[in-house]
């Protein structure tokens, strides 16, 4: 038997790791299936893509659809006619979708087009913003799922307030903190760190990628003036997300103090972010990781899918005002940022709790 677990992006590549590795380990208790992993080709850049394979120690994908680039709509299509045409030669009995990702949601539906069940990993998170692409893929993918294996309380309250049965919510934790928590022995110092004489914890990293953030080209150059200034001269470290630098192209000069490189492999961007200042982000992946490392994180958001990252993490939300972001960072700079707990059940054991859980569910 077969169950089939879908990978896209980087977030995806990073969460299926975990749960990867947990089926490795209690494979020896003829579990009576296996995966079939399939890269749908939504990240297509090496250091996005390719490198995450290795270094995160995930198997070769069984298949990969190869979409390539393309508009949302030629994404989604090109998605469900590969998942289609794979499902029809062999059927699974199960689809794994993770996160919230256009694969995500398009494997979904065409999963249960074939009357496939769907298990939805971090299932429940919600942002409110229907601005954004990826909260209109979780509430269309949660809509039809059959099981959820979900990352906190709040996410599990928003399923139940969605009309979902307790039986089919399943707080597990969070892949992404397992995987992060295995290999943050093997983080990797970045060649150019020295070559650039930075220093620990005396540079700030910069991730941007969201739409009302880099597509703007005025606003985007507010933006990063802001940021610059705010950060009083401190190198800010900023590896561009391939949509952002295809904006940056267009800015004749960014502020002296921010230093743009190439997207990171898992390992150097994580090694980045544990010798860190601060991060600044617009992601709620990343705001995640800096969480379990305790290091300072301002979110370019007014609103978030993991509120558990500020209510008990190191994160901040700062919208776009300026002044907020310049009086948090004051805050940092001063060593006065306040103190983090980890949350519930992230504690390295999520992909293991998922995999015993499908041990029960799948049964004959």
């Amino acid at each position: 038997m077969i169950v089939d677990i879908i990978a896209g992006t980087r977030p995806n590549f990073v969460k299926i790791s975990a749960i990867l590795r947990a089926f490795s380990v209690l494979q020896q208790s003829n579990l009576g299936w296996s995966f079939r992993l399939i890269h749908t080709g939504q990240h297509y850049d090496n250091n996005m893509s390719d490198s995450f394979f290795v270094q995160l120690g995930i198997q070769d994908p069984d298949l990969n659809l190869e979409v390539g680039s393309g508009t949302v709509a030629e994404q989604i299509s090109k998605i469900m006619i590969g998942y289609e045409k794979v499902l029809s030669n062999s059927p699974s009995i199960l689809c794994i979708v993770v996160g919230d990702v256009t694969s995500t949601m398009a494997c979904a539906i065409t999963a249960k087009n074939f009357n496939i069940p769907v298990a939805h990993v971090e299932g429940g998170i919600r942002s409110g913003d229907l601005s954004m692409p990826e909260e209109i893929n979780r509430i269309v993918t949660d809509s039809i799922t059959d099981w959820f294996f979900t990352t906190s309380e709040t996410a599990n309250n928003n399923l139940k307030s969605f009309g979902i049965k307790n039986d089919q919510i399943f707080f597990v934790g969070n892949t992404m903190v397992d995987t992060l928590l295995v290999n943050i022995k093997n983080f990797i110092q970045p060649a150019f760190f020295n070559e650039m004489s930075l220093q620990k914890d005396n540079y700030i990293v910069l991730t941007l990628h969201r739409p009302n953030n880099v597509d703007g080209l005025d606003n985007f150059i507010l933006l990063l003036e802001a940021i610059a200034h705010s950060a009083k001269g401190m190198p800010i470290i900023f590896p561009a997300h391939p949509r952002t630098a295809k904006n940056l192209e267009s800015i004749k000069r960014l502020p002296n103090n921010i230093i743009l490189i190439n997207p990171q492999p898992y390992l150097e961007f994580n090694w980045l972010v544990k010798h860190a200042k601060a991060v600044i982000t617009d992601s709620g992946g990343i705001s995640e990781e800096a969480t379990m490392l305790n290091i300072p994180c301002l979110t370019i958001r007014d609103n978030t899918e993991r509120p558990e990252t500020v209510e008990l993490g190191t994160n901040e939300l700062v919208g776009s005002n300026p002044e907020a972001l310049e009086q948090n960072l004051k805050i940092i700079f001063q060593s006065q940022w306040k103190k983090a707990t980890v949350p519930e059940l992230w504690d390295g054991n999520a992909g293991l709790r998922i995999i015993k859980i499908l041990q029960k569910l799948l049964a004959p």
